[in-house]
């Protein structure tokens, strides 16, 4: 099963457009991911109906963000792109008259509920500012460790 990593590359291009105070166009946005301009603005459309973004369009035009990043979690934009499946593990479901795969089923699911619910509670507790801090905070450490390894 192949898995999901659009709320994660969604995550990466705001925090990409939280740093800059002009627009970026699809085709930069897709240059952050390495994929396909049209893939950014399909995605980007759910998020501007949302209210996360807007587009500004003519020369100069683009993407900004139009939230207030310490009010929209990462589960705000999890559920904004439907909600995928959290996990790429599921039950086997090619034999559901077996009384072995119920059993097998039945304890899989009370597992994937439980794991779900603690991963939608913390991604509810985590907004794109606590995200751009982090980043702000690992830079910081990343230029500190520079500057020391060439002084030495």
């Amino acid at each position: 099963m192949k898995r999901d990593s659009r709320l994660s590359s969604i995550l990466h291009v705001l925090l990409h457009m939280a740093e800059k105070s002009e627009p970026l166009t699809s085709e930069t946005l897709a240059t952050f991911l390495a994929t396909n301009p049209v893939v950014i603005r399909r995605t980007m459309a759910s998020l501007r109906d949302a209210g996360f973004v807007r587009s500004e369009k003519g020369h100069g035009g683009g993407w900004v963000i139009a939230c207030d990043l310490t009010k929209v979690t990462m589960r705000d934009i999890h559920e904004t792109l439907g909600a995928p499946s959290l996990f790429a593990i599921g039950n086997r479901t090619e034999s559901p008259g077996c009384l072995v795969e119920q059993a097998v089923n039945a304890a899989m699911s009370e597992g994937f509920r439980e794991a779900e619910a603690l991963l939608m509670d913390r991604l509810g507790r985590i907004t794109l500012a606590d995200l751009a801090a982090d980043f702000h905070q690992r830079f910081a450490d990343y230029k500190a460790k520079q500057g020391h390894s060439h002084a030495v």
